[in-house]
């Protein structure tokens, strides 16, 4: 969260943009990212339990979140923080903010791997790794998978921003964060354990199902930047 703030911190010092726009900001994200990680998992992985017991869905600290979830979260949260915030268009500012996000899902990968979460399949790969809590199988370290992934794509996407000093047509760092995020998910869930029983009978589990949207909406959004466009009012 830490490391994030900073990095999002000198993005807006550098696009002269105010400390109370960033900590508004902040205050959105945190609320966008806690509420649709939480209601994605209810709904998505257990929706009959948690129709049927509703006020279970509040009690965070039973465990229980969706990193899917947590995306259509931030996605609105900053629809309602672009319309408080005229002089910051919507693809401005997901252009900036999915940098800070993509060294986040590092940081929480890295959780997951030293919590024993989010395990993968069984393996005889020299990398396998043991969680003794959970058996004595040696197993795809699926976190660690994505973990690199994330920060790989976290640099990608900085020095991209850097290099371009910010000039950047609007919805093209958000495309290439979708479409490179989600197309890693889809693939690294053939390694991975799914998470809830109704999911073994399916060809492609509810992380892939989830993914393919978010990688089309990718694809649209690049496209639709490579168009001839002015250059947005907030990159002048």
């Amino acid at each position: 969260f830490i490391a994030g703030f900073q990095i999002m911190k000198w993005i807006f010092v550098k696009e002269k943009k105010s400390e109370n726009d960033l900590n508004d900001l902040v205050m959105y994200m945190i609320i966008g990212t806690v509420a649709g990680a939480r209601l994605g998992h209810c709904l998505f992985y257990n929706p009959g339990y948690y129709l049927s017991n509703p006020l279970e869905i509040l009690l965070i600290w039973h465990g229980g979140l969706a990193s899917h979830g947590a995306a259509i979260g931030i996605i609105i949260s900053l629809y309602y923080y672009s319309k408080k915030h005229k002089d910051q268009a919507y693809l401005w500012i997901f252009d900036r903010v999915v940098i800070t996000v993509a060294l986040a899902g590092f940081f929480i990968r890295m959780g997951n791997l030293f919590n024993s979460e989010i395990i993968g399949i069984p393996t005889d790969l020299p990398w396998s790794f043991i969680f003794a809590s959970i058996d004595g199988y040696p197993r795809h370290p699926a976190q660690l998978y994505e973990a690199i992934a994330y920060l790989s794509i976290f640099v990608v996407l900085f020095n991209y921003y850097r290099i371009k000093n910010g000039k950047t047509r609007d919805g093209f760092i958000f495309g290439l964060f979708l479409i490179s995020v989600f197309t890693f998910r889809f693939f690294v869930e053939f390694v991975k354990e799914n998470q809830t029983p109704f999911e073994n009978n399916m060809p492609l589990n509810m992380g892939q199902l989830l993914s393919i949207p978010l990688i089309i909406g990718g694809i649209v959004l690049i496209i639709k930047a490579n168009k001839v466009q002015p250059v947005s009012k907030n990159n002048k």
